[in-house]
């Protein structure tokens, strides 16, 4: 856990070191430390929940499920099928500075709606020049789901990016590390 929130630390400082504009850390490092809070509060939850009730709930709703015994601590662990949308570089890029700077904001404010809207766990760009300009991975049921809420975001729907999605397994309530 020191690992993960001296890496979430870093990684601020780094932010902050490119956007000058930032006048303090504080603010982010309290964000930082309200969304581990939260993080180990729904791994908490998650925990409380026996696998098959956790298991059951997730079928009802839909959801790909399967779960595994771990040979070492003899504990069983639930995967679920999430979605990873790859955000690639698209073909229509030749907004003026000003239409992609609102198409950022208005792109920035969608992630923002489907992590508080329960779809998106995580997403963010990667830190190359290259195609793949970033990644989103969706909690939801169905690739149809996940490629609907990819494709209505408006970096997409302007062309400036393009999306290609894929299934994922991950443990269901395992923290990042």
């Amino acid at each position: 856990m020191k690992k993960l929130l001296t890496l979430l630390l870093l990684f601020a400082c780094l932010l902050a070191c490119k956007n000058e504009d930032k006048p303090s850390l504080e603010k982010d490092i309290v964000i930082e430390e309200k969304a581990l809070d939260k993080s180990e509060k729904e791994v908490e939850t998650i925990k409380e929940q026996s696998v098959a009730e956790l298991k059951a709930k997730l079928v009802k709703d839909g959801y790909q499920v399967f779960d595994y015994v771990d040979e070492k601590t003899k504990d069983t662990t639930l995967m679920q099928q999430y979605f990873i949308a790859f955000l690639k570089r698209g073909p229509i890029r030749n907004q003026n500075e000003e239409e992609a700077n609102r198409l950022q904001n208005e792109h920035l404010a969608h992630l923002g709606k489907m992590y508080e809207q329960g779809y998106a766990d995580i997403s963010g760009p990667f830190g190359d020049d290259g195609d793949i300009r970033g990644i989103t991975i969706y909690n939801v049921p169905t690739l149809k789901m996940a490629d609907s809420l990819a494709n209505a975001d408006p970096m997409v729907k302007a062309g400036r990016l393009v999306i290609e999605v894929h299934p994922w397994w991950a443990a269901k309530g395992f923290p990042l590390r």
